[in-house]
Formats: C-alpha cells, sequence, structure tokens
C-alpha cells in the first residue's frame, strides 16, 4: 500500500508541527523544517510501508526530517482532498494567530480584560458562574481542584466553557438524546452566536458570553463541536483514522483550543504559540482516542463502532468480532496498537502542557495523567473493554494530584523551536 502525499506551498512558506500515516497503523515521526525558496513549487512525498522519499524541486536540505502532514491526499480516483489533519491545522493556525495578536498587544502573558463586561446585572452573572463553579465540582472533581489554583478571572472562564461543552455533548449523550434532531442543533448553534454577540439566553450562556470578551476565544471550536454532535448524529462507522480523527477533533480537540487563551501561556516559555495550540490538541485527541477504548463494549451494544474500519480488517477482525465480544489474540494485537497510538497523543500534549501559564498546569496535567492510566487499566483487564470498563482506582487518583503538582512546577522548555513574535 502507498500514499502521495502533495503539498502547495506558497513561497517562504514555512513546514513544521505536522503528523502523518504510512499506513492504518504506522507513522512516521521526525522534527523539522524548511523554508521554501523564492519560487513557487510543487513538493511531494511518496510513502510506503517500507520507506518514505522526499521529491522536491525547492531546493529542501536532504538531511531535514518531518512528522508528515498529509495535508492533500489522492483518492482512488485521482482527485486530491484535503485530509483531515489538515482541515484541523486550519483551525490550529487561526486560534494561534488570535492569540498572537492579544500577545503584542498586552505584554507577554493572555490577561484578562476587566473594564470589558456583559452589560446587565453583576449579581446574576456572579450567580451565574457560580453555578458554572458547582457544575465542574459535581462532574469533574480533579480537574475542578486544579482550576482553584487559577486566578479568579481564569477559573471562572474555565469553569463557563467546561459547563457549555458539557451542555452540549447532553444533547447527543444525554437523556434526551433520542429526541435531538439536526434541527436542534442548528438552535444550538444559533443562540451560541447570540452569546457571542453579547446576547445570551440563559444565565449559563451568560458566564460564557462574558468570558468571551475577557480572554481571545473565537467561536470556530464551539461551532465545530456542534458539528462533532451532528456527527454522531448521522455517522456510526468510520472507514478510517482520517474520518476518525476529524470526529476527535470535533468532539474533543476543539476543547483544548477554547481553553489556552483562557489559561494562558507562560511569559517565560519560548515555545511558539502554534505548538502550544497543537498540543492541547493532541490532548483532546488522546482523551478522546482513550475514551472510545475504554467504552468499545458500551458503544457496540448501542450501535456504533468509534474504531477504523481498515485497521479492524488488517488485523483479521470485524464489525461482528466488536458485536461478539470475546478477546482474542487478534483483539489484543489489534488493541496494542490503539494504545500506543493514544500514547502517543498523550506524549505530544504532555510537551505543550510545560509551556502553560504556571497556575494552569496542574489541572491540566492532573487531568493527562488520569486518563492516560486508563490506558494501563484497560492492559491490565487483558484488553477486555467489551464487558469490564477501565477505571482508574481512588487511591491511583490521589497519587496522581501531588506527581502532576509536582510536574506543575518545572519551568517552561527554552529550547522548543522559537520565541513567539
Amino acid at each position: 500500500m502507498s500514499v502521495a502525499l502533495v503539498w502547495m506551498v506558497s513561497p517562504n512558506t514555512k513546514v513544521l508541527n505536522c503528523f502523518g500515516v504510512l499506513d492504518s497503523s504506522s507513522f512516521v515521526l521526525g522534527d523539522g523544517r524548511a523554508k521554501m525558496g523564492r519560487k513557487q513549487k510543487w513538493d511531494s512525498c511518496c510513502l510506503s510501508s517500507t520507506e518514505v522519499k522526499y521529491l522536491s524541486t525547492s531546493g529542501l536540505q536532504s538531511e531535514t526530517k518531518f512528522r508528515i502532514l498529509s495535508s492533500m491526499v489522492a483518492n482512488p480516483a485521482g482527485e486530491i482532498a484535503v485530509s483531515s489533519e489538515q482541515k484541523v491545522y486550519d483551525v490550529v493556525l487561526k486560534q494561534a494567530a488570535l492569540v498572537e495578536k492579544q500577545l503584542r498587544t498586552s505584554g507577554d502573558d493572555v490577561d484578562v480584560k476587566p473594564d470589558i463586561i456583559l452589560p446587565g446585572n453583576l449579581s446574576l452573572l456572579s450567580e451565574a458562574y457560580d453555578r458554572c463553579r458547582e457544575v465542574c465540582a459535581e462532574y469533574a472533581k480533579t480537574f475542578y481542584l486544579g482550576t482553584l489554583l487559577m486566578t479568579p478571572e481564569r477559573r471562572r472562564a474555565i469553569w463557563a466553557i467546561y459547563v457549555w461543552c458539557r451542555r452540549t455533548d447532553e444533547l447527543v449523550d444525554g437523556p434526551n438524546a433520542s429526541h435531538i434532531t439536526p434541527q436542534a442543533l442548528d438552535r444550538w448553534e444559533s443562540r451560541l452566536e447570540d452569546l457571542f454577540q453579547g446576547r445570551p439566553f440563559d444565565m449559563l450562556d451568560a458566564a460564557l458570553s462574558d468570558t468571551v470578551t475577557q480572554f481571545p476565544v473565537d467561536i470556530q471550536p464551539f461551532k465545530d463541536m456542534i458539528e462533532g454532535m451532528r456527527m454522531d448524529l448521522r455517522k456510526s462507522i468510520y472507514k478510517n483514522f482520517d474520518e476518525l480523527y476529524l470526529y476527535c477533533y470535533y468532539v474533543a480537540g476543539t476543547v483544548g483550543l477554547m481553553s489556552v487563551p483562557v489559561m494562558g501561556i507562560a511569559p517565560d516559555s519560548q515555545a511558539t504559540t502554534e505548538s502550544v495550540y497543537n498540543a492541547a490538541l493532541a490532548l483532546g485527541i488522546a482523551n478522546q482516542l482513550t475514551n472510545i477504548l475504554r467504552d468499545v463494549g458500551e458503544d457496540a451494544r448501542r450501535g456504533r463502532i468509534y474504531l477504523p474500519q481498515d485497521e479492524l480488517a488488517q488485523a483479521g477482525l470485524s464489525d461482528a468480532d466488536i458485536y461478539a465480544g470475546k478477546v482474542t489474540d487478534k483483539w489484543r494485537s489489534f488493541m496494542q496498537s490503539q494504545i500506543k497510538r493514544a500514547r502517543m497523543f498523550f506524549d505530544e500534549a504532555e510537551k505543550g502542557v510545560m509551556e502553560l501559564s504556571e497556575a494552569s498546569r496542574w489541572p491540566v496535567l492532573a487531568s493527562l495523567l488520569l486518563y492516560r492510566q486508563i490506558l494501563d487499566e484497560i492492559e491490565a483487564n487483558d484488553y477486555n473493554n467489551f464487558t469490564k470498563r477501565a477505571y482508574v482506582s481512588k487511591a491511583k487518583k490521589l497519587l496522581a494530584l501531588p506527581m502532576a503538582y509536582t510536574k506543575s512546577l518545572i519551568l517552561p522548555s527554552r529550547t522548543l523551536e522559537i520565541n513567539r513574535a
């Protein structure tokens, strides 16, 4: 099997922070960056299961290595289609640019603008944030404890974002999910647009409406999350990882992009804003992949299979094997490759967490460490995620908190990429 990847590049385009797939279960890893020559050229990379060949007409230095992003993929009909990774990467670039703009105008860190408030009764607004705090404390206990280390402005904003995301998820996974229609999601998106314009529908909307006036939060990741809910209504099978990656971005990667402007990047970090956003995205992808691997049996009983169909076939498995729910050597081998991929995303995410502002690192690290341990529990259950639910015990959660806190005190890297503009 081979895949042809093609980039259309403009003069002085930089290629960095990319990710590529050799086949459905193998990855090309490496680091590097290149600057294209003055003339506009076509560059291409041909991948197979055994080799990588980079064909360049723009003078790219031969020793440069890349993690390759399949930004343009030729389909069987010979047409060029933009991959899911590139679609998401474009959103990442936009979000990073928004923060870069504020950094240039407000100093080294992303600060709030306390003089901008939502018009209306301030006591009601305070009550709205308190209600968001209560919801976060009830449904995300470990993360909530970590948010208490943040500044009051930041933690209120994170609570408001969390509550909106939870309400959105409940539309398709909550008690009334069977009654949700595409039209209902359209109305929810209309409400989102209104609250971004300072016209909240209810108290909880008011908290988020205030938050987006205080921080450089963009509406696109919120809209993309709603698109993920639409996908859940119409799609129950994913042909390949490219399709699954887009779904994971919609329902979980978006949360990272929403949160970075609030959590802030450490003033002494020398990582690029873009690299921090990429790490936030990676954490969302890792968390959702972990959810999928943990809930295979539960999802199957709902008629859903969130596993790449082509990779199942390569492992000698089918949907029938999933519904049968029997742990075999083929299943163990398949799960090992899926867990390996999820861990790769966690590792990528952890690098970027250390570049967040100091007060924001602990809750994110705690969440990362706890979620990553779910993968360990799947292994401990002998890969039986059909009838056994992998979970992290309270004792292990308690041990993870001081570990995350200690790690959060490490200074940001001074070697990742280049200074932020």
